[in-house]
């Protein structure tokens, strides 16, 4: 009997040393296989892909750009045309009501002189209530929405005779000089003169 005994505790400690030797062997297998995995992701490179143009996909319309104080006066140097601005707000009435006259003027003197809008509102109608006033009138002209570090700085240095009241045009000549200024709605009749009269002079 207790040989029996004896004999079948050996049993068991081969048995169990034999089934130890397999755990290792199976867990020493199963390392190697998740090592091999690791390093072969490591060495594939996944393609990013590119980010989309627009992300905000809020409203329809032209595509209104965000430019500071340094931007603005880049874009205010004239390249070699006349260069009409004029700066304007969703909020501000009489700039709603001159603009489709603006847009007639922009349809009229396209490839003539460069013309460009700058919205004075606030960033968050950039991709909202922008684009969307832009696309009730139909307008194609480049339009930014200036956020300003300093806008009394700003408004002195555009022209030291507009008080910052909305809306403002200015006419640059291809010399970056003020030819026609106007705080408050244009004059349609009076605005297209000084541009024929510019265009006029370069001739």
């Amino acid at each position: 009997m207790s040989r029996f005994v004896e004999s079948s505790t050996a049993a068991r400690r081969a048995g169990r040393g034999a089934g130890s030797k397999f755990l290792r062997v199976v867990i020493l297998m199963t390392l190697c296989s998740l090592l091999f995995i690791a390093i072969s992701c490591s060495q594939t490179k996944i393609p990013v892909p590119d980010p989309p143009a627009r992300t905000d996909t809020s409203v329809s319309g032209p595509r209104v750009v965000q430019v500071d104080d340094a931007k603005i006066k880049h874009l205010l140097k004239p390249s070699g045309k006349l260069l009409l601005v004029n700066f304007w707000a969703t909020w501000c009435g009489p700039c709603r009501e001159e603009f489709p006259d603006l847009v007639r003027i922009d349809t009229e003197y396209r490839g003539k002189i460069d013309f460009i809008t700058v919205s004075l509102d606030f960033v968050e109608e950039l991709n909202t209530g922008v684009p969307k006033f832009l696309d009730e009138m139909k307008a194609e002209m480049p339009t930014y929405l200036l956020i300003s570090a300093d806008e009394n700085a700003l408004i002195s240095s555009i022209s030291k005779d507009w008080s910052g009241a909305l809306p403002f045009t200015v006419l640059y000549s291809e010399k970056g000089e003020t030819i026609y200024h106007r705080q408050g709605k244009i004059e349609p009749d009076i605005l297209k003169g000084e541009i024929e009269k510019a265009l006029g002079q370069r001739k």
